[in-house]
């Protein structure tokens, strides 16, 4: 059947009818090869695909379409590579960055361009530059991405291009960098008002502002290079207290005949400190406790805390008598005999610490048993009683460097008592 079915189709495209008889070859019947005039007539059945000479692509030719974005974001990172880790800064990207706009006017691969260089900011130092960013946005070509109509303007108007400006706001948005009128300016060129990166640039202007100064402890910009000036500002970053006062036991010198380094070492106590390490019992010790990390933005530093353990429970501290005129605004003890439920609670409320006081706090410049009994040593001045109470040491490696633990040399008794057990 499907075979006549073939032979009937193929009769009505040359022009004629064609019976059943006909279409299975039975006598009597007329074929097409008769009757060359009906098949003259024969049309032809075109797809609505639009032909083309050019041959299928190979496989060879589609892996290298495929492998055409990979290349083009190597060469992107050619621009940057080719410079060293020394030579890396703010010129030399500014340099790449002009390199690239002057090579094609019509800048191709500007998005890539623009990616890559968003990477490799850290690296040169740029990532808080706003000159920078701005600089990148001006790789964008001009009033080409502007939508014309309301439709480009619904339809989302060259996409790849402003999921790409808004990556650059994105950025500029993690490291804290406020927008200013140029970067409107070339916004409002490149993309137009009814754009993303225009309104990711409005919500930036409107939330920045009002959380710039939200810190009631500001940081310093930029941080101090001295270290001693770095210990000095974070030991008062720690402290509660206002009225703690800050020590510099010793600056960091050099000996010109041994070549010996003396570290710098910073410490900061307050007089409650001073009331509570002056009351402390000379039969417990205090302990020496560190490196315990600190972060002042993107600079890591490292202080050491005097303190002591926790009293025993069985213990009783003697209570002080609090004066009554002490203070004169409310009072300072309740002494009234009034009728009261048994809800009530006349006592005063005290913040107890968990893992025991801490009498003073340090940073030096090495971290070793011998630069931290010199803080000890000059703590004394002030706290005469650290010399009649025992000193315990409990520091962890440094980061920067190991200590190393000391060989214990082997007592002849000890090398008999291992060659017996070598023995058995």
């Amino acid at each position: 059947m499907r075979c006549t079915r073939v032979l009937l189709l193929a009769k009505e495209a040359c022009g004629g009818p064609l019976t059943l008889g006909q279409a299975l070859g039975l006598p009597g019947t007329v074929s097409c090869a008769q009757t060359p005039n009906m098949c003259l007539s024969r049309g032809f059945r075109t797809s609505m695909r639009k032909s083309s000479s050019n041959p299928a692509p190979t496989k060879r030719e589609e892996k290298k379409e495929e492998a055409q974005p990979s290349q083009k974001s190597l060469v992107t990172d050619d621009f940057f590579n080719r410079f060293d880790q020394d030579c890396r800064n703010k010129a030399t990207f500014s340099q790449v960055v002009d390199v690239f706009c002057k090579k094609d006017v019509r800048r191709r691969g500007h998005v890539e361009f623009i990616y890559a260089a968003l990477q490799k900011m850290p690296e040169f130092g740029v990532e808080r530059d706003l000159r920078v960013y701005n600089a990148l946005l001006d790789v964008f070509p001009k009033e080409v991405f502007v939508p014309q109509n309301s439709f480009q303007r619904m339809f989302n108007h060259y996409p790849r291009q402003q999921e790409c400006g808004v990556q650059v706001l994105e950025q500029m948005e993690n490291y804290g960098i406020l927008p200013d009128a140029e970067t409107r300016f070339l916004l409002l060129q490149i993309f137009g008002r009814k754009s993303h990166p225009f309104l990711k640039y409005r919500r930036m202007m409107y939330w920045f502002p009002k959380f710039q100064n939200l810190n009631p402890y500001p940081m310093l910009e930029p941080l101090p290079q001295d270290p001693v000036d770095i210990a000095k500002l974070s030991l008062q970053r720690i402290s509660a207290d206002l009225d703690a006062r800050i020590t510099v036991y010793q600056m960091p010198s050099v000996e010109e005949e041994t070549g010996i380094t003396y570290p710098h070492i910073v410490g900061i106590q307050s007089p409650e400190q001073q009331s509570l390490l002056q009351k402390h019992s000379q039969d417990r010790p205090v302990y020496i406790e560190g490196p315990f990390p600190l972060w002042l933005k993107k600079t890591c530093v490292y202080y050491y805390v005097l303190r002591a353990e926790l009293s025993p429970p069985g213990e009783k501290e003697e209570e002080e008598e609090i004066d009554p005129e002490r203070n004169f605004y409310y009072p300072m003890r309740m002494d009234m005999d009034l009728e009261r439920d048994l809800g009530d609670d006349d006592s005063f409320d005290v913040d107890e610490v968990e893992e025991g006081l801490i009498f003073a706090m340090c940073m030096v410049g090495s971290g070793d048993q011998a630069t931290l009994a010199k803080w000890i040593s000059g703590l004394q001045e002030t706290n005469p009683i650290l010399g009649h109470i025992p000193v315990v040491f409990r520091l962890e490696s440094s980061p920067h460097e190991i200590q190393a633990v000391p060989e214990v040399e082997e007592t002849d008794e000890e090398e008999a008592i291992q060659s017996q057990k070598m023995t058995q």
